[in-house]
């Protein structure tokens, strides 16, 4: 089973004062989530879903737009690593519903995953799903133990473009992103371009 890369996108904000935003309620040990709408407070104005990976989670609820950013970051490596979660926000009501999308898109991209370097050279092939349209190579940091890391893999248009700093929970870990950016020549499945 591959992993899955996240993402983060965030929608105009269209509520009429005076009426709250509901939203799916929900945490799980698993792929799957799903509750009842809840009405949210009134200085929560999203609806946010986020999946963290090591042993899958998932979260549902309200939140404040400033705790959406403004792009997200994950990367799947190979079946047994990935690291990111997915934050996905908007601002109707139960507009979190949907399922996540786990399709394999036909990307294949190199990966490899390593600890305490900032380089690492791909040994096996990433299945692309979803979003994940672009090959991507990341370094950092994995925290609590401040020790560098290195990963290629799959990723979204967004993770191209992550800032130095930006912080990736996973599961018990957290990843600080140093370095991140967007791989020449992605293989579609069966073929090279």
């Amino acid at each position: 089973m591959a992993h899955r890369l996240w993402h983060l996108s965030a929608e105009p904000h269209s509520l009429t004062a005076g009426y709250p935003l509901s939203c799916e309620v929900c945490v799980s040990d698993g792929p799957n989530c799903s509750g009842k709408l809840q009405t949210c407070a009134p200085d929560e104005d999203s609806c946010i879903v986020v999946v963290t990976e090591t042993n899958r989670s998932n979260y549902k609820g309200c939140a404040k737009s400033s705790e959406c950013g403004s792009g997200f970051f994950g990367i799947t490596s190979n079946p047994e690593n990935y690291m990111g979660s997915k934050r996905r926000c908007c601002q109707k009501d139960g507009c979190n519903q949907d399922p996540l999308n786990h399709t394999e898109n036909g990307l294949r991209c190199p990966s490899c995953i390593a600890a305490f370097t900032e380089t690492c050279t791909p040994t096996e092939e990433a299945l692309c799903v979803g979003e994940e349209t672009r090959c991507v190579a990341v370094s950092g940091i994995v925290q609590p133990a401040g020790d560098k890391f290195a990963a290629r893999g799959c990723g979204t248009e967004t993770a191209c473009h992550t800032k130095p700093g930006t912080l990736v929970p996973s599961g018990a870990r957290l990843f600080t992103i140093k370095k991140a950016g967007c791989l020449p020549s992605p293989q579609a499945a069966g073929k090279a371009e």
